[in-house]
């Protein structure tokens, strides 16, 4: 018997389910842009909701710094796949709506641990162990910063056998057991995704470290100097009602795939989104996966790297931490948890010519993605800032040809400039 494909009831007129920040978006043609570009990346856009596997999605593309589009559709929580059942009134997705980047929060807790060795307060060439004594044993005793930024660290799972989805909100716990676990691959030789390890990892040497709580050095270090609205791990209790849901959607994942996402996550994938909709969740730390922002927010970040460290006039990083923080570590390889071509720098996902995660020839980008089809990054041969957030989780096979034409929507109409 067949499982349900779980799809939104896409609304006929669309423009009543949209929000458009039309007092941030400048005229695409003072950016080298065309207005029928910018609504060509919206169209691409709209397709994917039209699927019905979005509930909601936001954008925000920043050219030359200037904000070309940010705009929302969808809605930010509803109390069943079926839109008739949503009180559009209270609870439409809008641009200001905070949304979990998931792992895409790996970039910005990266981007913390490089201001440590910025600031001098640690060596990212240097052991882990240098700071978690504990996590010296076991074949961990070489493992080096670098290794863990780099997926590289060959501890690429929590070692327990079908662990509690609650095990995640028990920070001490985690630690005890990622300190425990055993690795043959210790010696940075191979490339296998960390999905939770190694954030746990990093916040934990962060805390050590500077003796404050991660969530405070991230809103210290990069939320407060870009004037975030949000750019938080979890939320604040009064904020729960305002985020976005996330959902299960379409065909039930089959194997390979769900053996594969499985397998990266600890978790079964179709748990996933119920469990980031719980309190425990918004409540907790994961340095991995629990960042909430707006696309605005998300753009401000990589718009900041772009500009080399700075935004507005305030300098967060150094020029050569940017540098160091976005070069490859390794050639494009098989990654051995994702199982595809993969490129990674110390905290970013990477570009690619032919097509990669942010499009097509886009070989100097770089960004995350975060849970399937959330993509925010930045492209300096086009000098673009791009976050792309939404809530629908799913592994059904339309999901990557929609996502797809957004990538490719937006590598045409934001051309490369001009040497």
């Amino acid at each position: 018997m067949f499982k349900k494909v779980n799809v939104v009831n896409v609304p006929k007129k669309l423009h009543a389910v949209t929000d458009i920040d039309t007092q941030s978006e400048v005229s695409p043609y003072d950016v080298g842009m065309t207005r029928d570009g910018v609504e060509a990346i919206w169209n691409s856009v709209e397709g994917f909701y039209k699927t019905g596997l979005q509930p909601g999605l936001s954008m925000t593309i920043r050219r030359h710094g200037e904000i070309v589009l940010n705009r929302a559709i969808g809605h930010r929580k509803i109390t069943g796949l079926d839109s008739s059942q949503v009180d559009t009134d209270h609870a439409l997705l809008k641009t200001d709506t905070p949304i979990c980047l998931f792992s895409a929060s790996k970039a910005i807790t990266a981007m913390l641990v490089h201001k440590l060795h910025e600031d001098g307060k640690v060596d990212l060439n240097e052991r882990v162990a240098t700071y978690m004594p504990e996590f010296a044993c076991n074949g961990k005793e070489n493992i080096t910063l670098s290794m863990v930024l780099s997926h590289r660290a060959g501890i690429p799972v929590i070692p327990m056998t079908n662990p509690h989805p609650s095990l995640l909100f028990k920070w001490d716990s985690v630690i005890d057991l990622i300190n425990s676990a055993h690795t043959g691959k210790g010696d940075g030789s191979q490339q296998a995704y960390h999905a939770i390890v190694g954030g746990y990892v990093l916040g934990e040497v962060i805390q050590r470290v500077t003796g404050k709580s991660v969530n405070d050095y991230l809103l210290d270090t990069i939320s407060k100097p870009l004037n975030a609205k949000y750019l938080s791990y979890g939320l604040k209790a009064n904020d729960h009602q305002h985020a976005a849901h996330n959902y299960s959607t379409g065909a039930p994942p089959v194997f390979p795939i769900n053996v594969l996402a499985k397998r990266a996550l600890n978790i079964d994938f179709e748990k996933v989104a119920a469990i980031s909709n719980t309190t425990d969740f918004m409540n907790s730390v994961i340095p991995a996966g629990n960042i909430y922002g707006t696309a605005d927010d998300v753009s401000r970040f990589y718009q900041m790297m772009l500009d080399k460290g700075q935004f507005n006039g305030k300098r967060l990083f150094e020029e050569d931490t940017v540098k160091r923080a976005t070069k490859p570590v390794g050639n494009l390889t098989v990654d051995k948890t994702l199982m595809i071509p993969m490129r990674f720098s110390e905290g970013f996902m990477l570009g690619e010519n032919l097509f990669s995660l942010f499009g097509v020839k886009a070989r100097k980008a770089f960004g995350h993605l975060g849970l399937i089809n959330i993509v925010s990054w930045a492209d300096p041969t086009r000098d673009i800032s791009v976050s792309f957030l939404n809530t629908g989780k799913s592994l059904d096979p339309r999901t990557l040809p929609a996502l797809g034409k957004i990538l490719i929507a937006v590598s045409r109409n934001c051309q490369p400039l001009k040497k």
